[in-house]
């Protein structure tokens, strides 16, 4: 551990020489840092090369102490049994009271990663949140999260805010890593915070909504590192998804489109990420196409489960159309009669959607469906929603059956914004190792879930009319039972006649 410590703690002491701080010195916590749960590896003083595997030394995820059962939706909104359960593929919904908002979620989100892997609070140098949450026009999430950072005297850390509806958090990992990679870099750890509450009008688009938030520790040397140079970025200006009515939480939605256009966003990224490791490939005398197969995982941003069940069926297609005559022949049987179409014409096309959502059913079982647990039991949390699939993922799966696979990850967010990557997992799997301490520290994901309060749509249905009631007020302080919020969760005490926000943290 002391030969993992030193680098860093060399950086920082040339750092406090320089700027002449008073922060909390690094050699002060040698016991904290032997408490570590899942980071035993800090970053490396800065050379003149790339620093090695950047990618998720650890993850913390959050969501709501309460939820509604979407039978009770069904009931309550005078649907089709069904209609949310097995045509959206959700049970439940996490959802959000008045005393909590995106600075609350995500100063819970940072403080909980902090204190689990007992990090030092000025061995961070930069801080990304990804949101499209927004509750201040001008003052950014991170500026409240600077307020956790008070006490270590640490103020110099670089990143702000990024807003592209589901897609800021993806977009705050790459400039992560990118600040990381670059000369920029100070030799410390990067984190990336991404969270919302997703919230709709009343009706059937409401069963889709959620919250939740996740944090993320980055650095070199790490269990779930981002491959270099296999991005498939896809972008463009579309109204499938929008806010513009900024007096509202609630967004404006035309849901055909923004399937269509997770589709199309989907098809290119998939093409251009197959172009750049073929590529790759080639170069080091590999003359094969990719394809599925070659992930041994794939998560999706999931706005509704039944969405991403479709997704990896589409990915088949692109297999499929892009293979030779004999490859369709010897490898999709019975899907021959697909052969002729186009990308472009089968958005819609429910022929063809059913017939590789059948023939892909086993490879979904085996690569994606585990990554749906937390979607399927909170719904939509936006920016967060891809990463807490990467979390069920690691809670469904040992350290054993994740070492070296390739992860492929799509991130959607409308207007729109779109890529595909992939992380591949360390190949040491062995106890005590940083895969197997990350994947031990969201094993307790069911768990946490299982201890929500279930409420009814009732109650659900009071609660959103409260959102509505208190959205954009001044000078009030929430009304609620803190004692409902999870311990150790911070919450909004009040708004005042300034529009500026005080949080408190319920006790353990």
């Amino acid at each position: 551990m002391q030969r993992l410590l030193a680098p860093v703690k060399r950086v920082l002491q040339v750092k406090r020489v320089l700027q002449e701080a008073s922060l909390t010195p690094v050699g002060l916590l040698p016991s904290a840092h032997q408490r570590f749960s899942t980071v035993s590896a800090v970053p490396l003083t800065k050379t003149d090369t790339w620093p090695k595997d950047v990618g998720i030394l650890a993850l913390e995820v959050y969501f709501p102490a309460q939820y509604v059962d979407q039978t009770d939706l069904e009931k309550y909104d005078k649907v089709k049994a069904g209609k949310y359960t097995v045509g959206l593929g959700q049970t439940q919904m996490g959802f959000c009271s008045v005393q909590e908002d995106i600075n609350s979620l995500c100063l819970t989100v940072v403080q909980r990663l902090m204190e689990r892997t007992q990090i030092p609070w000025d061995s961070v140098g930069h801080l990304e949140v990804g949101t499209e949450t927004i509750i201040d026009k001008s003052k950014s999430v991170k500026t409240v999260l600077m307020e956790l950072f008070q006490d270590s005297g640490n103020t110099d850390i670089e990143g702000i805010g990024t807003t592209n509806a589901c897609y800021g958090g993806t977009a705050s990992l790459f400039n992560a890593a990118n600040w990381m990679e670059s000369s920029s870099w100070d030799g410390r750890y990067a984190m990336v915070v991404c969270g919302d509450i997703a919230v709709y009008a009343s009706g059937s688009a409401r069963s889709t909504g959620g919250a939740g938030a996740v944090a993320m520790l980055v650095g070199p040397e790490a269990p779930l590192a981002l491959e270099r140079g296999l991005r498939g970025t896809h972008m463009e200006n579309v109204y499938d998804f929008y806010k513009p009515e900024l007096a509202s939480e609630y967004p404006v939605v035309d849901g055909k489109l923004s399937v269509q256009c997770y589709f199309r966003a989907l098809d290119r990224c998939y093409a251009f990420y197959r172009q750049k490791i073929q590529n790759q490939w080639k170069q080091a005398g590999i003359n094969q196409p990719f394809t599925l197969e070659d992930f041994q995982f794939m998560i999706f941003h999931t706005p509704f489960c039944k969405l991403v069940q479709k997704s990896l069926a589409r990915l088949m297609f692109n297999d499929f159309l892009s293979a030779n005559s004999d490859t369709q022949t010897s490898h999709y049987k019975e899907l021959e009669a697909f052969r002729g179409l186009k990308l472009e014409d089968t958005y819609s096309n429910k022929d063809m959607e059913a017939a590789f959502e059948k023939a892909s059913l086993d490879m979904f079982n085996k690569k994606t469906k585990a990554s749906l647990y937390l979607s399927t039991h909170n719904g939509n949390m936006y920016t967060s929603s891809l990463y807490g699939c990467l979390a069920s993922l690691l809670a469904h799966h040992s350290a054993q059956d994740l070492a070296g696979s390739r992860i492929g990850a799509f991130s959607y967010g409308s207007g729109m914004a779109a890529s595909l990557f992939s992380l591949r997992a360390s190949k040491d799997a062995s106890p005590g190792s940083l895969l197997e301490k990350l994947v031990s520290s969201v094993a307790d994901l069911p768990n946490r879930l299982a201890s929500r309060k279930r409420m009814s749509a009732e109650e659900f249905t009071e609660v959103m009319d409260q959102r509505e009631q208190f959205y954009c007020k001044v000078n009030f302080s929430p009304s609620g039972d803190t004692n409902s919020l999870f311990p150790g969760t911070w919450y909004l005490e009040r708004v005042d006649e300034m529009y500026r926000r005080k949080y408190t943290r319920r006790p353990f």
